[in-house]
């Protein structure tokens, strides 16, 4: 019923675990420990931004292979997707789940890189700043919520990655296909009951 794509699913299935526990981990981990170190504000804002500026490239890389992974598997099973019942369905929530989880972490940075310039005392940065002021305490509320909006976006395509898995089994498959037929031709009978004997498929009824 379905061939392997082994490397595929190690890039979708290692970036997706980086991005979803980097960004749980930043938000529960290293933002609580720049608050219990910090002291003052800006201290606890420096140390957070330092933090997150470091794993950017990390996660940016994460995210790449994620995508390639994604992309690679949807080519793959492009069949499936037009012939299995519910498999349009979950690709596109899972595309649109994806679409959602880049331009929250895209805005979390995007705060983060406004806040970090409000609370430098870096010449150069106070300039910045300058040009383009803001709200520091809306600033910081925003990011403090986009930064859990991020791993639970993250978190629901796990999800849904995991029902992705249960559609490939074979049963699932051909009961999925036989369903979109019948969708497609009203007067074919409705699915058997097909299960997973030993090495072949059985029809029980």
């Amino acid at each position: 019923m379905s061939e392997r794509n082994t490397m595929l699913r190690s890039l979708h299935d290692v970036g997706l675990a980086a991005w979803f526990g980097g960004s749980l981990m930043g938000a529960v981990g290293l933002n609580g420990a720049a608050r219990d170190e910090g002291g003052t504000r800006a201290t606890t804002v420096r140390i957070a931004s330092s933090g997150w500026t470091k794993w950017t490239p990390v996660n940016a890389a994460a995210i790449a292979t994620h995508l390639v992974g994604s992309s690679g598997l949807l080519a793959a099973n492009a069949a499936r997707v037009a012939t299995q019942q519910g498999v349009a369905a979950s690709t596109i929530s899972k595309t649109v789940l994806t679409g959602a989880a880049l331009a929250a972490t895209a805005y979390s940075r995007i705060l983060g890189k406004k806040i970090e310039l409000a609370a430098s005392s870096d010449p150069a940065d106070v300039e910045k700043a300058s040009k383009h002021p803001i709200n520091a305490d809306r600033a910081q509320r925003q990011l403090a919520c986009m930064q859990w909006v991020v791993p639970a976006l993250t978190g629901g395509l796990l999800i849904l990655n995991a029902l992705h898995g249960e559609q490939q089994r074979p049963a699932e498959q051909v009961h999925g296909m036989w369903q979109r037929a019948r969708s497609l031709v009203p007067d074919m009978p409705s699915a058997p009951n097909w299960h997973l004997g030993h090495p072949d498929w059985h029809l029980t009824h």
